[in-house]
């Protein structure tokens, strides 16, 4: 444990230090947010039962998810493996679980300040209140974070190159962020649009973070959940089981 800590403490204050994690986990979602409240924070979010202020509040919390899942983890693994760190972990009692356990709690961290910000914001300044059950939309975020990570895991394990993880990253990163109504509001997509977010992993944690902000369940909640589940199990073992140190 204490060498686990050790590890930590040394990654987190990497993260903290990097200026891409700062603009791209805590700026941009906090900025996004902010201008969608003042622009229409109370107006309805087209034909759904939400504002645009409830709308946003449940979607931007995953943009940090986001960002951690498919940048920071496959960046930061696959940049040790490229510069031949993992391979002085090797000869070290670190084992690959570790690794990829350290980097997983960092990019959480980050994940986390990151709503924390969103929902101090909401609270504070534009008066936000939860309709829902706070415990019930933080384990929708848990959940929603836990399956997103697993993908940003099996990504890190399975690019052996900076390059091929540039290109993966790229090909799931941006469509999850700007297709899944995470930044842009799903209610504002036409029909071909919301077909396209309906089958994509994070846009399933977002209807589950909106249901649980309002209070109102849809009728496909379980299958998300069982969806999620799935994803994470899969991901996770995929993960483990092909990572290399070099």
């Amino acid at each position: 444990m204490r060498r686990f800590l050790r590890l930590y403490c040394v990654e987190q204050k990497l993260f903290f230090r990097s200026a891409d994690v700062f603009i791209f986990n805590l700026c941009m979602p906090l900025a996004t947010f902010i201008l969608i409240a003042f622009i229409a924070g109370d107006k309805t979010a087209g034909s759904s039962q939400m504002t645009y202020l409830q709308s946003a509040f449940a979607s931007l919390v995953s943009v940090g998810i986001c960002c951690s899942a498919f940048m920071s983890i496959p960046i930061v693994i696959v940049d040790y493996r490229d510069k031949k760190i993992l391979k002085h972990f090797y000869c070290s009692p670190c084992s690959p679980s570790r690794i990829l356990g350290v980097d997983t709690i960092c990019s959480a961290v980050m994940a986390g300040i990151s709503a924390l910000l969103i929902s101090l914001t909401a609270v504070i300044f534009f008066g936000y209140r939860m309709k829902g059950s706070p415990l019930t939309f933080i384990g929708a975020w848990l959940l929603t974070l836990i399956a997103m990570f697993s993908i940003g895991l099996m990504i890190a394990s399975l690019c052996r190159t900076v390059k091929a993880m540039n290109a993966v990253t790229g090909l799931v990163y941006f469509p999850m962020l700007f297709l899944s109504g995470a930044t842009i509001p799903y209610e504002l997509f036409p029909n071909g649009l919301k077909h396209i977010a309906d089958v994509m992993p994070l846009s399933m944690g977002i209807k589950l973070m909106k249901a649980a902000s309002v209070g109102i369940w849809p009728e496909m909640t379980k299958l998300y959940i069982i969806l999620l589940v799935a994803i994470t199990v899969i991901c996770s073992t995929i993960s483990v089981k092909t990572f290399r140190w070099e």
